[in-house]
């Protein structure tokens, strides 16, 4: 049976996943003004599979008003140009990111590992997607006026200006790449961090948070006892650090 095109999070939150197997998500808040806001836009190839999770939702590219990365990597801000040009949407992301995005090109990544310097070395010799035009930059703690108010959460460590998403309204978090849920809940590809350490210790704070459903830009979202199954992430993984 094929998957669907879409999961419905709350009355105003889909997930679209936006790659196979829901490697990597997008997700789109509706306002009650008709606002669309499309948060994440998948890879550059993504583009059918980001149409038909709009669909599902009864909406369209040309109803997109607005686009909201939360960090500047080629899987999530790769088709952020074409669908701006289609939709004529204006694209915000964290002010750390934004000189990123407009050259189109991934933060160094974590220079710790072989594969983090090999995968900065490739990023170097071409753009990593295509140049977006910036309209908005944001910053930690400020509200952006979707869905009832979308709370900046600042996640360094993955990129240097990487964000969560809270919606507080709905009580839903999308939680960036700090932390995957890809068949369970693991830290990020260290090679694909521009500073593993710094993800790991800022992940924390989305234990603190208050929400219902946790919305990962990497796998499954959870939907009961989210922020426990979160805190008991963190708490095991902070716990085989010190063992």
């Amino acid at each position: 049976m094929a998957k669907p095109a879409a999961y419905q999070l709350a009355p105003n939150v889909w997930r679209i996943p936006a790659g196979p197997f829901d490697f990597v998500n997008a997700f789109v808040l509706l306002d009650d003004d008709g606002q669309v806001t499309l948060v994440d836009t998948g890879m550059a190839s993504s583009g059918g599979r980001i149409e038909a999770g709009l669909a599902l939702a009864g909406k369209g590219l040309s109803d997109i008003t607005r686009i909201v990365l939360t960090h500047a990597h080629g899987d999530h801000a790769g088709g952020a140009a074409r669908i701006a040009e289609q939709s004529g949407a204006g694209v915000s992301i964290h002010e750390i990111d934004a000189p990123f995005a407009r050259e189109g090109k991934a933060p160094p990544r974590d220079q710790s590992t072989f594969l983090g310097r090999m995968v900065s070395k490739q990023d170097a010799k071409k753009p990593a997607f295509p140049p977006v035009i910036i309209g908005e930059e944001f910053k930690d703690g400020d509200v952006l006026p979707i869905a009832g108010g979308l709370r900046v959460v600042h996640t360094p460590g993955h990129s240097p200006g990487h964000v969560a998403l809270l919606a507080e309204t709905t009580g839903v978090l999308i939680t960036g790449d700090s932390i995957w849920n890809i068949r369970r809940m693991k830290w990020s590809v260290k090679a694909f961090c521009q500073d593993i350490r710094l993800n790991r210790q800022t992940a924390h704070v989305l234990g603190e948070l208050d929400y219902q459903i946790a919305a990962f830009t990497h796998g499954k979202h959870v939907s009961e006892q989210a922020r426990e199954k979160v805190r008991g992430f963190l708490r095991d993984a902070e716990a085989l650090k010190d063992a």
